[in-house]
């Protein structure tokens, strides 16, 4: 008989930032139609805000931050996960190692979701603005994988990154949301300003800081690398 406790849980690797990882919870929920509570999809968090800073660890300036994510890894395959997501750009830097120690639980990346993301609002070609972390932005994370499906990707630039990107992550990461909206549209409207066909929020602190009811106004397609990767998550569970 089989046991009914068992199914195909998902797993969220989070806590970095612990805000981005339950927001990541509630966005999946929102976004899953259903009719019952029961059609929802299975979640097992592990929200573990002590895995040390990937910027800094990248950097050079801070502790490595693998052996953190991949015990998070294991713990949530012993768990019962049979996929994995990890609501965090910059820790996607260190994919193919987490990816390799959750074997054979397949490991959704978040920059393949934001891409499926654009394609699914119609945006098949062109100039794709993308807003992140320095880090991810300098070791071309998101820049790699659009020019591979033959977008051309503009980033911020030096002082730009700061003022666009860095400030509002901080913001978002002290519970500062309402003071994050202000900087991160701006950055929005700089990459429009240089010929954004749509931009991707790149850290899954800026969806938080650019919240959903704000960005009509931005008068430009824009991906949530949050939602993007509920997606993602909502389509490995139907089996799609």
């Amino acid at each position: 008989m089989a046991n009914p406790f068992e199914g195909r849980f998902l797993g969220v690797l989070g806590g970095m930032g612990p805000m981005a990882s339950a927001v990541f919870v509630q966005r999946l929920t929102a976004l899953t139609p259903v009719e019952t509570d029961q059609q929802h999809v299975p979640v097992i968090l592990w929200s573990d805000p002590r895995v040390p800073d990937r910027p800094a660890a990248r950097a050079g300036s801070g502790a490595d931050p693998l052996s953190w994510m991949q015990n998070g890894a294991r713990h949530l395959v012993d768990a019962g996960a049979r996929a994995i997501v990890i609501p965090c750009n910059t820790a996607h830097l260190w994919y193919d190692q987490i990816a390799a120690g959750a074997a054979p639980v397949p490991v959704l990346h978040i920059v393949s979701a934001a891409v499926a993301d654009l394609r699914r609002q119609g945006v098949q070609t062109g100039r794709i603005g993308v807003l992140g972390t320095a880090t991810t932005l300098g070791l071309g994370l998101y820049q790699r994988e659009l020019e591979r499906h033959g977008y051309t990707a503009l980033v911020p630039d030096g002082d730009d990154i700061a003022r666009y990107c860095t400030e509002p992550i901080r913001l978002v990461k002290i519970n500062r949301l309402a003071d994050a909206l202000a900087p991160a549209a701006a950055g929005v409207a700089s990459l429009r300003r240089r010929g954004a066909d749509a931009v991707v929020l790149g850290c899954t602190e800026l969806p938080l800081a650019l919240p959903l009811s704000a960005r009509d106004a931005l008068g430009v397609v824009v991906s949530d690398s949050i939602d993007a990767l509920a997606l993602a998550a909502l389509d490995w569970y139907r089996g799609v």
